[in-house]
């Protein structure tokens, strides 16, 4: 048992969820009225199913558009399989939900997004981040938390 709870973590896990029950609903139902989705993905996650062709030309991430032409949507716990029309050229994925980087639904200007490296803690992430947006303060005493925070937030 932990000292502290990983609420960043758990809220992760609730978006991802509720991209889950999105796409379950479209694979029930289709997509309503003009909604429809970017999602942005790591293509090279454990497990993620894509063509060579579309690796070697999309090997950092992938976004992909599910909108007007789309078919054989199946949705399970962790991930979903679609296959989407690339030239004229119909191509099955399958995409992790622990991959998407983010999710957009321009339709009603909602969109998620997620930390990009999946092989760092989010402490790590959380002190890159705070290293790259550390303001510069002049003549300000700045104290530094990091020693008061517990070492088992992962």
């Amino acid at each position: 048992m932990t000292d502290s709870i990983d609420y960043t973590k758990k809220m992760e896990m609730a978006m991802r969820g509720l991209i889950s029950e999105t796409m379950s609903n479209v694979e029930k139902n289709g997509l309503p009225g003009n909604h429809h989705f970017f999602i942005t993905y790591d293509p090279k996650f454990p497990g993620t199913k894509i063509s060579d062709w579309l690796l070697e030309k999309y090997p950092e991430e992938m976004t992909v558009i599910v909108q007007n032409w789309f078919e054989g949507l199946k949705v399970y716990k962790e991930y979903f399989e679609i296959t989407l029309n690339f030239g004229d050229s119909p191509e099955s994925l399958v995409i992790y939900f622990e991959s998407i980087i983010s999710f957009v639904d321009p339709s009603v200007e909602f969109g998620l997004k997620f930390e990009r490296n999946r092989n760092t803690t989010s402490q790590e992430i959380e002190e890159e981040s705070e290293e790259k947006n550390q303001p510069e303060f002049k003549d300000t005493k700045v104290i530094n938390l990091d020693k008061f925070r517990s070492k088992d937030n992962k």
